[in-house]
């Protein structure tokens, strides 16, 4: 490693090192120092690293290099580099990258995915594009309407190839890698290596690179992980209290379902705080909004489902809360490593009710480590503890009283009038604490 310590080291251009360094990058992470030099060689790699470990420079700074020192001039509907991507928000983020990087070189890039009208994509087509970035649902519809060529193809990236599986892409994949030419630079990137990955890595690999970089090592030892143990209609109030500190700005929250997604904040807006939602049922451009969002601080806080939030690169994401556990241990190595980026510390807010302990027992394994429990919240507790423990005295007190007027009866008519007065009583008290329980 002390070859590549730094991009400087790395055989790159004077433009993209210079862009580099406006971004402040001057050393490459691992994922980057063990990938660019074999990339930069024509070489294919399979890189084993999620989001957030710098794996987008790890593959298109090389493939800007490369474009850039040997210059071809595109044909219409054809396309020198393919890059597929699972969702559209990160398509888009990898031709910024791009863009920004490659500043200066003269190269020509584009997206391509659905949720948007597909005529402006076509037209861009037929100018011929140096790099394509595209989900595999548009790119396939374009293919089969003829508007996408493959002769003049030299890379082609699949990245976070087992979000591709988990998301039914990947027999479109299958279509669109049985039109590539055989001889080509081929990269294929993923979080983890379920059976099927590695199967579709051996097919269409050739010699490759193995780099491997561990959630583990990249994400977990550098956050301060807590649990708040906390029942489970108590978790709005929950939130609430953690974000009435002012100095938490930039807070990414996870939930399990789309409308739990929405029930989150919608909860935030009706307590002044700023919040969006992002998820698979919004359009594109209520995404775009809300990410743009985030990105500038208008809002605070991001609330998304995993399938969505692989598509967020936001480097300033200052703490992660789990609103719920998620069922893959994995998934909340993901979730947690948004808030480390590039070397940076974070927080990361677990909450736990009384169904997610055995979710929390699985984490605590895959990550070798026991999350420390924040007692000193003020809604500490699990499912099956009551809210409000007082309400449920407040009618034994009342029935005391009753027997003892009891004792006192003047016949079967004010007997029977009493104990109408105490069911009366009884249903207000139980209808005053399931209100204060839902509250």
């Amino acid at each position: 490693m002390s070859s590549v310590n730094s991009f400087d080291s790395l055989k790159l251009l004077p433009e993209i090192l210079s862009s580099l360094k406006k971004k402040g990058y001057t050393k490459p992470t691992p994922i980057q120092a063990g990938s660019i030099p074999h990339l930069l060689n024509g070489g294919d790699i399979l890189g084993i690293a999620q989001t957030g470990t710098g794996k987008t420079a790890a593959f298109s700074l090389p493939i800007l290099n490369n474009l850039s020192s040997n210059k071809v001039k595109t044909k219409p509907r054809h396309m020198r580099t393919l890059i597929l991507t699972p969702t559209r928000e990160l398509a888009s983020q990898i031709n910024e990258n791009i863009e920004e990087y490659g500043k200066g070189l003269g190269i020509k890039s584009t997206v391509i995915f659905g949720g948007v009208k597909p005529r402006p994509q076509i037209q861009q087509l037929k100018k011929g594009m140096d790099v394509i970035i595209a989900t595999p649902g548009r790119f396939l519809d374009l293919m089969g309407d003829d508007h996408i060529k493959f002769t003049q193809l030299e890379t082609f990236v699949l990245d976070e190839a087992d979000r591709m599986l988990d998301m039914g892409f990947i027999r479109d994949v299958n279509k669109i890698i049985a039109k590539l030419p055989k001889k080509r630079q081929t990269l294929l990137f993923s979080a983890t290596m379920p059976q099927d990955i590695v199967n579709l890595s051996k097919k269409l690999l050739v010699k490759p690179k193995k780099v491997e970089v561990t959630p583990e090592s990249t994400t977990v030892e550098r956050i301060d992980q807590k649990i708040n143990f906390v029942h489970k209609t108590n978790k709005p109030k929950l939130l609430k209290s953690i974000l009435e500190d002012q100095t938490i700005e930039h807070v990414l929250v996870f939930t399990k379902t789309k409308h739990g997604a929405n029930r989150v904040v919608k909860h935030l807006e009706q307590v002044g705080i700023t919040a969006a939602a992002i998820h698979g049922n919004k359009s594109q451009s209520a995404r775009e909004k809300a990410l743009g969002g985030f990105r500038k601080g208008d809002i605070r806080v991001l609330v998304a489902t995993d399938i969505a939030a692989r598509g967020i690169d936001v480097s300033h994401i200052t703490h992660v809360i789990n609103y719920n556990l998620p069922d893959d241990p994995k998934s909340y190595v993901h979730r947690i490593g948004r808030t480390a980026r590039a070397g940076r510390d974070g927080v990361a807010i677990s909450f736990c009710d009384d169904t997610e302990k055995n979710l929390l027992k699985d984490i605590e394994k895959t990550i070798k480590y026991q999350i420390p429990q924040d007692k000193d919240h003020p809604f500490h507790g699990v499912a099956g503890t009551p809210a409000q423990p007082q309400n449920n005295r407040r009618p034994e007190k009342k029935k005391q009283t009753s027997s003892r007027s009891g004792a006192k009866s003047k016949g079967n008519k004010t007997s029977k009038s009493n104990n109408q007065q105490r069911s009366a009583r009884r249903r207000r008290a139980a209808s005053k604490a399931k209100s204060i329980k839902i509250g």
